[in-house]
Parts: C-alpha cells; sequence; structure tokens
C-alpha cells in the first residue's frame, strides 16, 4: 500500500537501504529509518503545532522505540513522548526523549506505578478508573510530587478497537475531577480518548468520531463548572494537515506517530507534508517452483486497509524502479511469518542473497523485527547508526556504527 509512494516521494531512501544491505550492514527482517527525513517530519509538525497552541507528544511504538528515532524528532522540535507502555517509557527515557503522556493506551500495571512515579516523571499519567487513580496519586505522593492526571471518558457511542475499551463515564465528568483533586499526590488536568480521527474507507478521507465530540461536551461542562486551563489530549490519525481541525475542536494535546514517518492512511491516499521515511527490509533466502522465498519476523501490516496485494521490489542491487516489483504472498495473521513467498512466475528467479523491500503501515513492537537508522540516505555515504530490537536496545551482533 505504502511502497509505490515511497518508491515516488523517497526512492534514494530505498537505495540506499538496499546499498547498506547489500554491503552487510543491515540485517534481514528490519524496518530501516531514514532519520533525516524523520527529523524533517517533526520539524514540519512541531511547528505547525506549536503555531496552534498545541503540545506534541511522539508516538514511537511503530518503529520499536529505536534510539535513533528518538533523537531525530528531538531535533525536530518535538522534546516528548507518548508511551503506549512502560517499555516504550523505558526505551525512550534511555534515548534522551521524556515521557509526556503515560498510561494510554495501555494502563500503568500496579507494581509499576512507584517506578513510574519516580522514575519516568510523566508530565501526564492517564487513567480510566478510580482505582488507577489511586495507585497514581500514592505512587506519586511516595516519591514528592503531585502528578498530572488525564481521565480517558467514553459515552454509548463512543469508538473503541476491540480490547480498548475503557474510561470513566463523561457525564459524570465533574464529579470525577473534583474525586481526583481530592487524592493526595494527585490533580486533575485534563480528558483523553482513543481515537479522536479515524480514516474513512469509503472517502478515503479522516474524520471526527463521536469521541472527540465527547471531548468538547465534556470540556464545556468543566469550563461551565469554573475549571480552566484543561488538558484535551485527543490522538488517532493526527498529522499536519488535521492540526487546525483539532485545534478548533478544543484539542491542546496531539501525538503524531505514524506521520512522523508518512505512513497514515492518509499517507497512502494523499501528498501529505510528511515524507515516508520507513521500509521493511528482508533478503532471498530460497526458491521453491515458482517461487522465491524472502526471511520473514515482521511481516505485519497493520489492518487498517482492508486485504490488497502485497509488492515488494527485488533486487540483487540497489533500485527504486518498479520492473523490480513483485506479487508477494504473506502468511496470515494467525500463521507465524518464517517466509514471505514471492511470486517469479514468468521471470527470473530472484538469486539468494538478493534484496527485497516492503513499504508496510507496520507496528514493529509487535514483531520480532530488527530496527535500522540510516543517516545522509539523500547523499552518496549513507550510514547504519544503529541495529536495534523492538526494545530499543542495540543487537549486539549487528552494532552498526554509532550516530
Amino acid at each position: 500500500m505504502f511502497l509505490n509512494t515511497l518508491m515516488r516521494r523517497n526512492p534514494r531512501f530505498i537505495e540506499a537501504a538496499m546499498a547498506l544491505h547489500q554491503a552487510g550492514e543491515i540485517p534481514p527482517n528490519s524496518y530501516v529509518l531514514d532519520l533525516d527525513t524523520v527529523e524533517q517530519n517533526a520539524r514540519t509538525f512541531s511547528n505547525v503545532a506549536r503555531r496552534l497552541g498545541l503540545k506534541t507528544f511522539a508516538m514511537t511504538k511503530q518503529v520499536s522505540r529505536h534510539s535513533g528515532f528518538c533523537q531525530a524528532v528531538m531535533r525536530g522540535g518535538i522534546d516528548r513522548n507518548v508511551a503506549v507502555d512502560m517499555d516504550c517509557a523505558v526505551a525512550c527515557d534511555r534515548a534522551g526523549l521524556k515521557t509526556g503522556h503515560l498510561g494510554h493506551l495501555v494502563q500503568v500495571p500496579q507494581s509499576d506505578a512507584d517506578f513510574a512515579a519516580a522514575q519516568i516523571q510523566p508530565d501526564y499519567w492517564t487513567v480510566f478508573s478510580m482505582d488507577k487513580a489511586r495507585e497514581a496519586a500514592q505512587a506519586a505522593a511516595k516519591s514528592g510530587r503531585v502528578q498530572n492526571i488525564l481521565v480517558r471518558i467514553q459515552t454509548s457511542g463512543d469508538t473503541f478497537y476491540r480490547g480498548h475499551e475503557g474510561g470513566f463515564d463523561a457525564d459524570n465528568i465533574t464529579q470525577i475531577a473534583d474525586e481526583i483533586d481530592a487524592l493526595n499526590g494527585a490533580r486533575f488536568a485534563g480528558i483523553t480518548t482513543f481515537p479522536a480521527l479515524l480514516f474513512d474507507q469509503d472517502s478515503g478521507q479522516v474524520k471526527p468520531t463521536q469521541n472527540l465530540a465527547t471531548l468538547s461536551k465534556a470540556l464545556r461542562e468543566l469550563s461551565n463548572a469554573g475549571r480552566t486551563d484543561i488538558e484535551v489530549n485527543a490522538p488517532g490519525t493526527n498529522s499536519v494537515n488535521l492540526l487546525p481541525a483539532l485545534a478548533k475542536a478544543g484539542a491542546t494535546q496531539v501525538e503524531p506517530g505514524n506521520a512522523l514517518h508518512g505512513t497514515t492512511p492518509l499517507h497512502a491516499v494523499q501528498d501529505l507534508p510528511e515524507l515516508p521515511a520507513v521500509l521493511y527490509l528482508s533478503e532471498v533466502s530460497h526458491q521453491h517452483k515458482d517461487e522465491a522465498y524472502c526471511f520473514g519476523g515482521g511481516l505485519y501490516i497493520d489492518p487498517v486497509f482492508p486485504e490488497y496485494e502485497v509488492q515488494a521490489l527485488v533486487s540483487g542491487t540497489p533500485t527504486s524502479d518498479s520492473s523490480a516489483l513483485h506479487p508477494v504472498d504473506i502468511p496470515e495473521y494467525k500463521a507465524i511469518d518464517y517466509y514471505g513467498m514471492i511470486d517469479t512466475t514468468g521471470r527470473p528467479l530472484p538469486k539468494t542473497g538478493d534484496t527485497v523491500v516492503f513499504g508496510f503501515r507496520g507496528q514493529s513492537f509487535v514483531t520480532r523485527a530488527n530496527c535500522v537508522g540510516i543517516l545522509g540516505a539523500g547523499t552518496d555515504s549513507p550510514r547504519v547508526t544503529t541495529v536495534e530490537n523492538i526494545f530499543g536496545q542495540p543487537i549486539e551482533r549487528h552494532k552498526g556504527s554509532t550516530s
């Protein structure tokens, strides 16, 4: 879905990744990042957000919390992350990107609350229940802090992905705010939901969900109760072109993830300000009949789109030319993706070791893939920074150079 856009808008990145793979610098089963373009995207996004009065927290899970990615977004003007879970918070903190928002989408486990309060010290901590609010407050008080609390709210008709449900009844928001403020170690700071925006398949546009209206209604009720300086966190399919609408709806916090590497659903159908900056790289392992098999491990396509024909560039030399495209069959989600199967019907079989490049909208943190940073992809001397695992830790056998 994203490969054609990548070939058209960032071909030198593809060619740099292929060349570095052929030189033995990038292992197969790797999400590869164009860190210069990530920095550019972050700068574009943060500049617009700042003009609109929006705080920006970078989501890093889609690219394995890679340390080079964290540093690139900081160079681009984003100095806080949104941690989807504790692993994100720890990895980003280790890379120097402090946590702006913790607890959303994944609540902080009870046993991690003290560590989160004392060591991570998030600017904002989201809770779905009073039980979780008390945990956060007690941990903050223990560490001598008063924690800013965001509450996830919901009402009938709001949209949730299955497994993401939860939150306070939005109709009781003023009472909830008072209860949070009554906790030692806590301060009610604002409200959040997910998703506030969603890509609509039929129209090919991003549209607000009812959740965003729920936030706006709750904000009015809080204002009518005399509360000011309320934070409104409105994540979901954020990109530069959508920021004015979010600000108009009352949002104060946005959380780009896929936008920072140009792979929101809208990027697949429109040329947006953010450029594509991620690809998935593999290598031909062996041949069988009319198929060549490439290594898997990270063949996860975020199922935001209906099924579509997957293609990959397959070549023994760097290229972004469409003549190198092949259809590829990848295992279903219920199967282990040991290999992808490249259709070579009517064409010469690729050679063992040839490079295979996909353009996925990935979620690499749920795979067993590597994540690799590249600097200088648009120059004649691109180089690998680090090869890391899904927890943002260097992989010893593929250290790469240092950034």
